[in-house]
């Protein structure tokens, strides 16, 4: 039956021209080189990786979208999945953020690193009510906070210390993002969006960018990941802030639809796991 309909699918060319079009921004490659880079997501991936597609997506674009990510990322079967689930499709480009102003270069590749919302599914809902105790979580499992992340995110610590005129601060999480070629700085918070949050962010950019930063790297960019945000509480909170901010929100296992159910592990077993 797999087999069936996989070969009812991309027996015409209708999927291809679809597959094509994620790169119709790209004026610089001929229509032949686009067909090419395309046939190849198609042959880099399994017969799973199609399997899952067919089953889990619901449009020819959305199907080449993830084809395209997992072909180019390397995903497994499972991290294809987890982004699915996750609505990448949905989610990425879509933060608010002030990248107009502060990263006009670096904006598109920004937008494509980060989106507004994360499936922490290895994390359940109860954990996710302290701060510290989801902090510890996705420390304790940082392999997965990083593929859940995006691409490029090398970890280098939480509570990073600053000293400031004899006073310390510690940012909750530090990466480095070697696709952007700058400090990435992760604010956790447990309940939703309040507008001093971004002040505290946007000092420690100042300070990251003025004594951290390497002279050949881009400015540093920090992310509030929240439970929940207002969107227009957010464009106003921002907008007048020179360093580059964006605020998303998380979900974990409890909060997962009713029709992913069954598809995900459940909290008992996330808890003994970790």
């Amino acid at each position: 039956m797999n087999m069936k309909r996989f070969f009812d699918e991309y027996q015409t060319l209708a999927f291809l021209q679809s597959l094509t079009a994620q790169f119709k921004e790209n004026t610089n490659v001929s229509s032949s080189m686009k067909i090419s880079v395309n046939q190849n997501c198609f042959f880099s991936i399994t017969f799973t990786h199609h399997m899952l597609l067919l089953h889990k997506c619901k449009s020819p674009n959305e199907r080449s979208f993830y084809m395209h990510q997992a072909a180019t990322n390397f995903w497994s079967v499972s991290l294809l999945e987890h982004h699915i689930e996750a609505a990448l499709y949905k989610h990425q480009g879509k933060l608010p953020n002030n990248f107009d102003k502060t990263l006009p270069t670096l904006k598109p590749s920004a937008l494509q690193v980060f989106r507004d919302e994360y499936l922490m599914d290895f994390i359940s809902s109860t954990d996710a009510e302290d701060e510290r105790i989801l902090e510890e979580k996705v420390v304790a499992d940082i392999k997965n906070f990083i593929l859940r992340m995006g691409t490029g995110f090398c970890f280098l610590d939480n509570q990073y210390r600053l000293e400031i005129a004899d006073e310390e601060f510690f940012i909750d999480l530090l990466f480095f993002n070697r696709h952007l070629q700058c400090l990435v700085a992760f604010e956790l918070k447990r309940g939703k969006f309040k507008p001093e949050y971004a002040g505290q962010l946007n000092f420690y950019l100042n300070v990251l960018d003025d004594k951290i930063k390497l002279p050949h790297e881009n400015p540093s960019i920090g992310i509030i990941l929240c439970k929940e945000k207002t969107n227009t509480i957010v464009e106003f909170s921002i907008r007048n802030i020179d360093k580059a901010m964006g605020v998303a929100t998380y979900r974990t296992t409890k909060e997962v639809p009713k029709e992913m159910k069954g598809i995900l592990p459940d909290t008992a077993e996330l808890v003994k796991l970790l």
